[in-house]
């Protein structure tokens, strides 16, 4: 998860702008120093890569994690950082570095309030932006069952107006935010949590504006339609957080199963891990598929390896598949695949049975085993029938 494989991963996936990541970790810090140079207001790229149209371009961004007591309550929060320069970033690791300990690990444990935070962050620059990582999931978020809040104006108190945005994560979507008319003036972001290279864009925001970090933020405050277009995102089911259960004990439960339980495992007796779905069950003041006037519009997708390994009945690390995605990248990015071409373009590309597996997934006709207390959730695309021939001649 180097500068130069984030960049290398991001050009094959098809995504113009990532995030640096961990600029708040001295060694990483120096490497973002040594290896990216500016390339337009805000934003850097690799040293010598400026007049390649296809080289991302990288934002500078951190996640830190804050674990605090407030209203006699342990909270756990994780918050995303965007810095628009270096030298906001090298104040605000100044600021961090006399508070905790930033060189243990790129996502750093603070002891000091979310409130705390946002005002380092603003304190090194009024155009750095502070966005809760992944909002709803139990552990380590603003609205975790676990050690969250019920409200943005809880956790930041005077600091709220500053919070533009929330990650929703991969365990919700922007249809799920929106049965919260407390969300209705926040933009809802949508990241890849990628720990792994190959994972970038599995979740992305799309935007039609020009590749500057001020027109970019200035699109996310404003919730601007006409340049933040939508937001690409996991199934939330796929999550490892969507549904209520315990893990130990194989128990997966829906909302209304826990609260007659009590939150309480059926099979052990001990607690569950409420889940996502429950936790929007409990804040939301709207009906299922509410959708605002102005909401900004999202496209529910699966990773192209994750289609690859359903179509031909083989595990995503696979050797065949491994080799067929290869393949596949080598003539396009992903999300040409995932979003851009036509069924006959698809099908002589990639085969009937993956070009079919595609636009099943584009149109939602799909079914989902959700996740649970930290178990990513199951897809089939054709219903757990494996191809006749999954061999030779697949994608001929």
């Amino acid at each position: 998860m180097g500068l130069d494989s984030l960049a290398q991963w991001a050009e094959k996936k098809g995504i113009s702008l990532i995030g640096t990541g961990d600029f708040t970790h001295p060694a990483y810090f120096a490497s973002i120093e040594e290896k990216l140079e500016p390339a337009g207001p805000g934003l850097f790229v690799l040293k010598g890569h400026a007049n390649r149209p296809s080289a991302p371009r990288f934002m500078l961004t951190a996640e830190v994690s804050n674990i605090f007591t407030q209203g006699g309550r342990t909270r756990k929060i994780h918050n995303l950082i965007f810095s628009p320069t270096l030298k906001a970033a090298r104040k605000m690791n100044a600021a961090f570095a006399a508070r905790g300990n930033v060189a243990s690990d790129g996502r750093p444990i603070f002891g000091f309030s979310a409130k705390e935070l946002i005002k380092i962050v603003l304190d090194a620059s009024t155009d750095a932006m502070l966005v809760p990582a992944h909002a709803w999931t139990p552990w380590f978020s603003i609205f975790g069952s676990k050690s969250g809040f019920d409200s943005i104006e809880e956790c930041f108190g005077e600091f709220a107006g500053h919070i533009h945005a929330i990650e929703t994560g991969l365990s919700s979507n922007p249809q799920m935010n929106w049965r919260l008319s407390a969300l209705d003036k926040i933009a809802l972001l949508s990241n890849s949590d990628a720990h792994s290279p190959s994972k970038l864009g599995r979740e992305a925001n799309v935007f039609d504006c020009a590749l500057d970090y001020y027109e970019i933020t200035g699109a996310i405050k404003k919730r601007d339609k006409k340049k933040f277009l939508y937001t690409i995102e996991f199934f939330p089911e796929e999550g490892k957080y969507h549904s209520d259960g315990h893990r130990a004990c194989g128990v997966r439960l829906e909302p209304a199963q826990t609260r007659k339980l009590s939150g309480v495992c059926p099979a052990c007796g001990k607690g569950l891990t409420v889940g996502v779905l429950s936790r929007i069950e409990d804040l939301s003041d709207r009906p299922v598929g509410f959708t605002p006037p102005d909401a900004i519009p999202a496209k529910q997708l699966v990773p192209l390896q994750e289609i690859i390994a359903e179509s031909i009945g083989a595990g995503v690390a696979t050797v065949k598949v491994q080799r067929e995605y290869t393949r596949l990248l080598s003539m396009h990015t992903e999300f040409s695949y995932l979003l851009d071409m036509d069924k006959d373009t698809l099908t002589q590309t990639t085969g009937a049975r993956l070009a079919t597996a595609i636009m099943k997934v584009r149109s939602s006709d799909i079914s989902i085993s959700p996740g649970y207390d930290g178990e990513f959730g199951k897809i089939s695309i054709f219903g757990g029938k494996k191809p006749k021939d999954a061999g030779a001649g697949l994608f001929d």
